[in-house]
């Protein structure tokens, strides 16, 4: 790829460029632990699989884990990265500092099930295990993707940049960090005043406000990963970068609520989680121009013979689906793990493009071959096989965070459905061996500087 097509620049300094690629190795690790864990889901999950693991607490240890490496630790390591490529080369103690906490608090995690008194709580957003050790790697991880957020904060305004070429990119990067510090005040805050209570309900109330506010950061970097992605395969969305600065704004504005939120609905208060239910629900509707003007140029980026232009395709499918199902959503049942299960793969799947898309400006070689061009489509294919799985079973009522008999699938198409779901997340679990391994294939044998 040559510098005339770089949509945006880097700062040059070679310090900045190992500090990505180590936010890079961050990301890829937590795949990789990750991906092994949900071998283990579906099996346990699958019918005729799930009496291979009796104890209800092995699902859900794993589930834990799975879900904090493969959405917290995976999406806040890319957006690391993102936040090191757009600053300026400042400050790259503080970001080193805090690349070593994160890496710390995520051994930690990974090994926290196999230390004592791991008792697992399926909370939303950020699932615990009510253990010291697992609450120790959390708070250092959490403090290590804070300090590159902070440093981002502190060096990155794109300044004279907004209005140019690729200053909205640099401004919805920054955005980005800005929703990331309102998501970590949002933490600050409930920490303060959370009620004196235990287990599942304590970590729910704390992490409401802040889980929510950070799924804009992911949906606010995804579509930078769209954007971006677009311009670099030749269909750039019919837009100047002045206008694109100012619908990036105007997709950040939600959260300007959560402040709000917490000053007239107190948190454990049924208002403050309905509040935030509501932003969810209403607040994203301002992405929507974005998403129009990346959906009418898509088109042009057709055929998608490029793993990164692949990648577009399956995490803009993906992410409608998810938010299409957000809106069927009735009662507590596996419609809801669909939704957001194909919401969260558009945001990996956009970030897997963008990944194929660095590897060669990181100083890798180009992620390319059939398995490259491939694994987007079988990663989003198997994905989106396991969600209509999902919310085909949750119809029929079909438990969440549940396994085994505790399923109760009483009916055959109940017992179809959930085996759909198992079938596609295996498929999905070889999509993202795939990737790892295409990123490996790059990283490790095509070392450029």
């Amino acid at each position: 790829m040559t510098d005339k097509s770089d949509t945006l620049s880097f700062s040059g300094d070679a310090a900045a460029k190992r500090l990505a690629r180590a936010w890079l190795a961050v990301g890829i690790t937590a795949l990789i632990v990750s991906g092994l864990l949900a071998v283990l889901l579906v099996v346990a999950r699958t019918p005729g699989m799930q009496d291979l693991f009796p104890r209800r607490d092995f699902f859900r240890s794993a589930l834990v884990v799975h879900v904090d490496l493969s959405v917290f630790t995976w999406f806040m390591a890319f957006a690391a990265l993102l936040w090191s490529l757009a600053g300026s080369a400042r400050l790259l103690w503080m970001g080193w500092s805090g690349l070593g906490f994160a890496v710390a608090g995520t051994l930690v995690m990974g090994a926290s099930p196999f230390l004592p008194g791991a008792e697992p709580l399926l909370n939303n957003y950020i699932p615990v295990l009510d253990q010291d050790y697992f609450l120790l790697g959390l708070t250092l991880a959490g403090a290590g993707f804070g300090l590159a957020l902070l440093r981002h904060l502190l060096t990155g305004w794109p300044g004279q940049a907004l209005g140019g070429a690729g200053g909205e990119l640099r401004l919805g990067i920054y955005l980005g960090a800005v929703t990331g510090a309102v998501s970590y005040a949002a933490l600050a805050a409930s920490l303060a005043t959370v009620p004196e209570i235990k287990g599942t309900a304590f970590y729910e109330l704390l992490f409401w406000g802040p889980g929510h506010t950070l799924q804009f950061q992911h949906s606010l970097l995804m579509l930078v990963a769209w954007w971006w992605l677009a311009q670099e395969l030749g269909a750039p969305p019919r837009a100047s970068s002045r206008s694109a600065t100012q619908l990036f704004a105007l997709a950040t504005l939600p959260v300007i609520a959560v402040p709000i939120i917490y000053v007239f609905w107190p948190l454990g208060s049924d208002g403050h989680m309905a509040a935030f239910a509501l932003l969810m629900q209403i607040g994203h509707t301002l992405m929507l121009p974005l998403m129009v003007l990346l959906l009418l140029a898509l088109p042009r980026s057709w055929p998608a013979r490029r793993p990164a232009a692949a990648a577009l395709w399956a995490s803009v499918l993906l992410f409608v689906c998810g938010g299409v199902l957000g809106y069927l959503i009735r009662g507590v049942n596996v419609v809801i793990p669909a939704h957001y299960h194909g919401s969260i793969v558009g945001v990996t799947l956009a970030f897997m493009g963008l990944a194929y898309l660095l590897l060669p400006k990181l100083g890798y070689a180009e992620a390319d071959g059939r398995m490259a061009r491939l694994q987007p489509y079988v990663y989003g294919g198997g994905q989106l096989l396991h969600i209509v799985g999902l919310a085909w079973s949750g119809g029929y009522g079909v438990q969440r965070k549940v396994a085994g008999a505790d399923q109760v699938l009483s009916s055959v198409s109940e017992k179809v459905a959930m085996g759909m779901m198992g079938l596609g997340g295996a498929i999905a679990i070889i999509g993202g061996v795939m990737f790892i391994w295409v990123c490996l294939k790059a990283m490790l044998g095509g070392r450029r500087s």
